[in-house]
């Protein structure tokens, strides 16, 4: 990659984009236990660079790095497992399965003082098209903070929710920017026995923290064949390592055999032996047609596949406006060359004004990105310059058992909502808490108008978001939802939550129990009255929300698809879709247990307890006051959670917190009590 491409992450890193409230500065022994916020983890090799790390910034080692002593392991380790996914029939009938796939370079946000549980502002990266994305790379690094980088849980808790693996990022930079060799030679290091340390230290971060793997991007020049022949080996028992617990290890096109730095472009004798050391390859974005049509012909050759090559494509700067070759890498008419490799997707919030970067802004670029200038999966524009991730690669979906629901939370907002009454003001991001989304964004069956669909902040259910469809549809309008591969029991019901601001609008639940005949064509849906017209819909309204049970009667087998049929009587429509949800019964879940402070510091709190038994969707924390109300402090999918600027209310003598188990029907368990005194 070309140095400009690092200015963010390199110069920008440690002064500008760190936050006042810093954490002290430590040399390489792990941090004691305090009420400090928790970040995200990084590290370099072994050495540390001369003088003192900058404001904000800790310089640790890897190679002295436990579990047992990681003070913040608890904060930053992943609580959701990675989901299966399956691939329904494509939207439309360009996108295919089986061939290219999509990898992701993101930087969430700097190496240094990256919070571990989000933060209390509604500008951030909230990606959510994770149906088209296969790998995503924590992106990241710097010279002066560290070069390895742990994923935060709320990014790994969000990506394996909806079936995306994520890989750590191990950078060694371009010495132009601060890179030193003997970085690289720490990485390879060997012990006594001929092994590498750090390829097991390396794993065992993965496992401890729960995320899937490592990049390893060695781009520092003045190698020579003895350290490109270490580097090769310590790759080797690197994939061993990781293979051996699940995990994988993709390569960045940088590094060659005989040590030195030459980005090849190609899968090129230069590189081979380190891609088939990996599971796959980044190849940088020097490539041509030509090239690309090599590789991808090498690979089959050496029985790995062409998809295990990540063509490079970098959005950095100018993101859905990028010009790139598309038929070199996905052609349309015959197969694809190669799998897509992203550089920086996140350019959809960055490119955003400062004064424009409300969450509504951000997703309308993120929707064109991934989706395309028609943001409709269904009916992709021909004339595109921009080949949208959806035109080319089949979404996929984990929704696949019941009880499932969604109040379709982006993971940021600008208020926090409880069955639609605003219970903290304050705007936050925490993308652990994020929902498996729509992966068709926004698909629409309509033979007359089409209405616009997105999600939206001025209002929701739960969470922060809220599904809004507006416009002045003439002809009843079908909005896909959700691709499932749920079973239908005898008491199985599908329950929505909406209501009506504008226009009259009869709503349907549409239901499919069969795939579409094809590639394009509408799921084979039965309309089910969301109205109440009989007895067996049971109505519930609580704020100006309706919830509405509808059984399954008749239906059996499995649900394929999930969507609303919407009918205005005429006019304008304003219709908003706070929560869906498809179950057979409920169940409350157990509340957690040893619910205890783990430091204080004044009001800055850090506090912890033991999981609740069975499945939890995220645990929510709020402050009991003395007039017997409750105000909102955060929510986390994490055994610990970090409050601050906690103050006594008038003639309190300690502080009370409620702690609650949420399940996946954001039922939530009994409350857990925690004091602590002033």
């Amino acid at each position: 990659m070309n140095p400009t491409r690092r200015t963010v992450l390199i110069t920008a890193g440690a002064a500008a984009l760190t936050p006042a409230l810093s954490v002290p500065s430590a040399q390489a022994a792990p941090r004691a236990a305090a009420a400090t916020p928790p970040y995200a983890s990084y590290w370099y090799p072994d050495s540390l660079p001369a003088g003192s790390p900058g404001p904000g910034v800790t310089w640790r080692s890897l190679k002295n790095w436990r579990a047992a002593d990681d003070p913040d392991l608890a904060f930053n380790a992943a609580s959701i497992p990675l989901a299966a996914r399956f691939t329904p029939v494509p939207a439309n009938t360009t996108a295919r399965s089986g061939q290219a796939r999509v990898q992701a370079l993101v930087s969430f946000g700097p190496t240094s003082a990256n919070p571990s549980q989000g933060s209390a502002t509604a500008d951030y990266y909230a990606l959510t098209h994770w149906a088209y994305i296969d790998e995503l790379v924590f992106w990241g690094g710097s010279a002066g903070e560290g070069l390895i980088l742990a994923p935060n849980a709320p990014v790994v808790d969000a990506a394996h929710r909806h079936g995306v693996p994520v890989l750590g990022n191990i950078f060694l930079p371009p010495v132009a920017y601060g890179g030193q060799l003997q970085w690289t030679r720490d990485l390879v290091q060997k012990d006594a026995t001929g092994h590498y340390p750090l390829a097991a230290r390396l794993v065992a971060v993965a496992a401890a923290y729960g995320f899937d793997g490592w990049f390893v991007n060695a781009e520092t020049s003045g190698g020579n064949t003895a350290l490109g022949t270490a580097m090769l080996g310590f790759l080797k028992e690197l994939k061993a390592l990781a293979a051996a617990k699940g995990q994988r290890v993709t390569w960045y096109d940088a590094m060659t055999v005989n040590g030195t730095v030459s980005w090849q472009g190609a899968l090129t004798s230069q590189n081979q032996a380190f891609f088939q050391a990996a599971d796959d390859m980044f190849v940088d974005f020097r490539w041509s047609a030509a090239t690309l049509a090599a590789s991808g012909t090498k690979a089959d050759q050496l029985g790995r596949g062409r998809y295990d090559l990540w063509a490079g494509v970098d959005v950095e700067s100018n993101g859905s406006g990028t010009s790139v070759n598309w038929d070199a890498i996905v052609p349309a008419g015959k197969a694809h060359v190669t799998s897509i490799g992203l550089y920086r997707p996140e350019w959809t919030r960055n490119h955003l004004p400062a004064d424009q970067r409300a969450p509504e802004d951000f997703h309308a670029a993120d929707d064109r990105f991934w989706t395309g200038r028609s943001l409709d999966p269904s009916r992709p524009d021909p004339s595109d310059p921009w080949r949208a991730p959806a035109v080319s690669v089949a979404d996929r979906s984990t929704v696949t058992s019941v009880p499932f629901a969604s109040v379709f939370n982006t993971g940021h907002g600008l208020r926090w909502y409880e069955e639609g009454t605003v219970t903290s003001e304050a705007p936050w991001n925490h993308l652990g808490l994020q929902d498996r989304l729509p992966s068709r964004r926004w698909a629409v069956r309509t033979a007359g108008q089409r209405p616009a669909v997105s999600f939206d902040f001025a209002d929701a259910w739960r969470g922060g978001s809220s599904l809004l469809v507006a416009g002045e549809p003439d002809q009843p309008a079908v909005v896909d939802l959700y691709a499932t591969r749920l079973p239908i029991g005898a008491n199985t019901v599908v329950e929505l939550t909406y209501r009506s601001e504008a226009g009259e609008v009869t709503v349907e639940a549409a239901v499919a129990t069969a795939e579409p005949d094809g590639p394009g064509a509408t799921p084979p849906y039965t309309y089910l009255p969301v109205n109440p017209v009989d007895n067996e819909v049971r109505v519930r309204s609580v704020n100006g929300w309706q919830t509405v049970t509808v059984p399954l009667t008749g239906l059996s087998g499995t649900v394929h698809a999930l969507g609303v049929r919407l009918t205005a009587a005429g006019g304008p429509v304003r219709w908003r879709l706070g929560g869906l949800a498809v179950r057979d019964g409920v169940t409350a879940p157990a509340a957690p247990s040893g619910a205890r402070v783990t430091a204080a510091n004044g009001g800055d709190l850090r506090l912890a307890w033991t999981a609740a038994p069975g499945a939890v969707r995220h645990y929510t924390l709020h402050r009991l006051l003395p007039d017997g109300t409750r105000r909102f402090l955060g929510a986390t999918g994490q055994r610990a959670y970090f409050v601050a600027g906690q103050r006594p209310e008038q003639g309190e003598t300690a502080a009370r917190f409620e702690l609650r188990a949420v399940g996946e029907l954001y039922n939530a368990s009994a409350p857990v009590t925690v004091t602590h005194p002033w």
